[in-house]
């Protein structure tokens, strides 16, 4: 039976306007019609929902089987008169990024989304596509580019979040209680910018692909609208970039201040060891048992001794004050 729930949309469009009463069903004979194109939308669909969309639009079997499995990297194939295209799709919660996948396949008359995992739905996408009636009659190539686009522009408040995150860990890095804290959380963070470096790179490459002319899926009016998120793919390429580079600097301020909190200590220790090992000396000096020592005999010894000791204490703990040392 086939899930009806993994079906999210399943509409027809003739001159941009949506037909009414359409089914999964039937949608194949729609499909024999030059003067409309098919938009289906899915949520992770079974297998036996893939199978019955495979026969009616005549997919690949490599397509189907890697639209079926999804864990795929961004790319663009294209297997005969279709186009299988898989993108990452990010968003933010709870401080954490969930990444998800949509897959394409984009015909000369039907264009085919399936969504795996963490993705917002296209509903409102399709909306704005169906007010503008002018521009959906542009065929699958404007949805296609409507859902791309709406899928880079989430990256834009994630990157957002990512760049609060770092300003918030530059000032932990400068702060006294700095700590082995503070430098995890720059390495989860350098975690997080390098899955969404991984997940925007190859959209440039793939709007590249969609805008050179030997693709005839795509008609040439449409190719234009492309160029507009191949902009915002080398915008947010950027953005990650230099996050990343201010994130490795932040890590080797981090790193060096840590050193440095250390070196200090260490100063601290030596220098109260120093002062320390002055009486220490003093008594190992006079707890040797020679018989005959001339000071033992000497009635301003004791005193004279401890006078000493302290004074030799107290002058090397102002020299270790004035160097910075204590």
């Amino acid at each position: 039976m086939i899930e009806e729930n993994a079906i999210v949309n399943c509409a027809a469009y003739s001159e941009g306007v949506r037909v009414p009463n359409i089914n999964i069903n039937n949608i194949g004979t729609i499909v024999q019609q030059p003067d409309k194109f098919v938009w289906i939308g899915l949520h992770e669909p079974g297998t036996e929902l893939l199978a019955k969309i495979q026969k009616q639009f005549d997919l690949h079997d490599l397509a189907i089987e890697d639209a079926h499995r999804a864990h795929q990297r961004p790319k663009i194939e294209a297997y005969g008169d279709t186009l299988f295209i898989v993108l990452r799709t990010v968003q933010t919660h709870e401080k954490q990024i969930d990444l998800g996948e949509t897959h394409f396949f984009v015909g000369r008359n039907f264009i085919i989304t399936v969504r795996h995992g963490s993705s917002l739905a296209y509903t409102d996408v399709r909306l704005r596509c169906e007010s503008t009636p002018h521009l959906l009659q542009k065929g699958p190539g404007f949805a296609l580019y409507a859902v791309m686009d709406a899928i880079v522009d989430q990256y834009f408040p994630v990157i957002d979040a990512l760049g609060e995150e770092l300003e918030i860990l530059e000032e932990k890095i400068f702060d006294e209680s700095n700590g082995r804290e503070t430098t995890a959380q720059i390495y989860h963070l350098k975690h997080q910018l390098l899955d969404v470096k991984r997940s925007v790179s190859p959209l440039i490459d793939i709007c590249n692909r969609l805008m050179r002319f030997d693709l005839k899926l795509i008609e040439e009016e449409t190719r234009p609208y492309f160029r507009d998120v191949y902009d915002h793919s080398i915008r947010i390429n950027e953005m990650v970039d230099n996050s990343r580079d201010l994130l490795s600097t932040a890590l080797e301020a981090n790193l060096s201040l840590i050193s440095i909190s250390q070196n200090e200590v260490s100063k601290r220790f030596a220098g109260w060891a120093a002062i320390i090992g002055i009486p220490t000396m003093v008594a190992g000096v006079y707890g040797m048992n020679f018989k005959y020592m001339p000071e033992l005999d000497w009635r301003l010894g004791y005193p004279t001794v401890m006078a000493l000791t302290v004074g030799a204490c107290v002058a090397l703990y102002f020299q270790f004050k004035r160097s910075g040392w204590l």
